[in-house]
C-alpha cells in the first residue's frame, strides 16, 4: 500500500510542480525538513528537545506556504528542465536560499545536539537560523505577488 500512496503523491507533484525548478525547489525544502527532524529524534535533553521541536513546528508550517509558491511559478512559467524562467528568477532564488537556510538550520541543531554539557544559550542559535528561513520564504511570495 505504500507503494501506492508514494506513486500517487508522486504523480500529483508532478502534475502541480512540474518536473523542473519549483519541483527541485520545494523538494529541496522537504529534505530539509526531514533533516532537522531527523536531528531531533537524537537529543537527549528534555529541555532543548522541547526547544527544538517548536523550531521544528514552526518550520514544518512553512512547507505548505513553499508548496503554494512552487505551484503559482509552476503554473505561470512551467518548467520542466533546469532553467530558471527569467521573470521568476527572485522567486527561485529566494526559494534556494530558504532551502539552504534550512539545511544550514539542521546543521546547527545536529552540532548543538552533539555539544558536551549544558547548552548556555539553547537553541538560540538554532532559531536564529529559523527566522531566515522565514525570512526567505516570505521574499518569495513577495516576489510572486509583484
Amino acid at each position: 500500500m505504500g507503494f501506492l500512496k508514494t506513486a500517487l503523491a508522486n504523480r500529483r507533484d508532478d502534475a502541480e510542480l512540474g518536473k523542473g525548478v519549483w519541483r527541485r525547489a520545494h523538494d529541496r525544502f522537504r529534505r530539509g525538513l526531514d533533516r532537522y527532524h531527523q536531528v531531533l529524534e537524537g537529543i537527549d535533553d528534555d529541555v532543548l528537545y522541547s526547544e527544538m521541536l517548536v523550531i521544528g513546528d514552526g518550520l514544518a508550517e512553512l512547507l505548505p506556504r513553499v508548496r503554494a509558491v512552487c505551484v503559482e511559478a509552476q503554473r505561470r512559467a512551467p518548467s520542466d528542465a533546469l532553467d530558471i524562467p527569467g521573470r521568476y528568477a527572485g522567486v527561485h532564488r529566494a526559494l534556494s536560499r530558504g532551502g539552504n537556510a534550512l539545511a544550514t538550520t539542521a546543521e546547527a541543531a545536529a552540532m548543538l545536539r552533539l555539544a558536551v554539557g549544558p547548552v548556555p544559550m539553547g537553541a538560540l542559535s538554532v532559531q536564529r537560523r529559523a527566522a531566515t528561513v522565514l525570512e526567505h520564504v516570505r521574499e518569495a511570495e513577495e516576489f510572486l505577488r509583484a
